[in-house]
């Protein structure tokens, strides 16, 4: 599964998923571009990668910010010429039901970096894709299909939005030999809940194997669905939970 001679473009990659993508990537012989609003984190995730061969490239942005979003793809093709792989992980978490006076204020900071972001990445980035004949993974969950707390509501709808989009945009793009597709996770040891009323452990009990995954299990599935072993994939939307979706 060598990725030598190709680049990858991987939003929120600083931490937990997204570090973890940038490292099964490097091993894979890819050239990378990270993004993230840490520089210090963003910069031992590189460091690591380069240890492991990989050139890497660096952008600080925040992704809400249009200019900042819109910057990431030209800077990765100017630093490496080409863009092959997009993988649209970046994504926040807000705790916060229909009723709280919060709730609009937390709705929309979620939507932003969840679904309007990656859609306005996507969209930058599909000229190169084409090129290159490329493919997209976005990372979703599976809050996008599940209902069952109703305090996540912003973060529900916008993995669902994130499902759908995918498959909107996998339809459009397949005439031009560019596939896309996501990845759902279940409960995954990453801070996205960090000062929230859960986090992975406390959801251990809803999965069927009664274990949650470490980061670099998803990006294992992310590596697949992006290599040349998923050719004929395109519009999937790949769960990987520990069974959660059972109970």
């Amino acid at each position: 599964m060598s990725f030598c001679n190709a680049v990858v473009l991987i939003t929120g990659g600083s931490a937990g998923i997204g570090a973890a993508t940038a490292e099964v990537f490097a091993k894979e012989g890819a050239s990378l571009a990270i993004v993230g609003r840490n520089k210090e984190k963003l910069n031992a995730v590189a460091k690591r990668c380069q240890e492991l061969g990989a050139k890497t490239l660096t952008i600080v942005a925040d992704l809400t910010k249009d200019e900042e979003a819109d910057s990431i793809v030209k800077k990765t093709i100017d630093e490496f010429g080409k863009l092959n792989v997009l993988v649209n992980n970046a994504g926040i978490f807000r705790q916060s039901g229909i009723m709280a006076d919060e709730f609009l204020t937390s709705f929309d900071e979620v939507m932003n970096t969840n679904i309007r972001a990656p859609v306005r990445i996507t969209r930058s980035a599909v000229p190169s894709l084409i090129e290159t004949k490329g493919n997209i993974v976005n990372v979703s969950s599976i809050a996008g299909t599940n209902v069952n707390r109703p305090t996540f509501i912003a973060y529900k709808t916008s993995k669902a939005a994130l499902n759908h989009f995918t498959r909107c945009v996998a339809f459009e793009l397949a005439p031009h030999g560019v596939r896309v597709n996501s990845v759902s996770p279940g409960p995954t040891r990453t801070n996205i809940f960090e000062g929230s009323t859960v986090n992975a452990d406390t959801l251990l009990e809803k999965t069927a194997l009664l274990r949650v995954s470490d980061p670099v299990e998803i990006a294992d599935l992310i590596l697949y669905v992006a290599s040349d072993k998923a050719k004929s994939i395109t519009g999937s939307n790949y769960i990987i939970d520990n069974g959660s979706m059972l109970k």
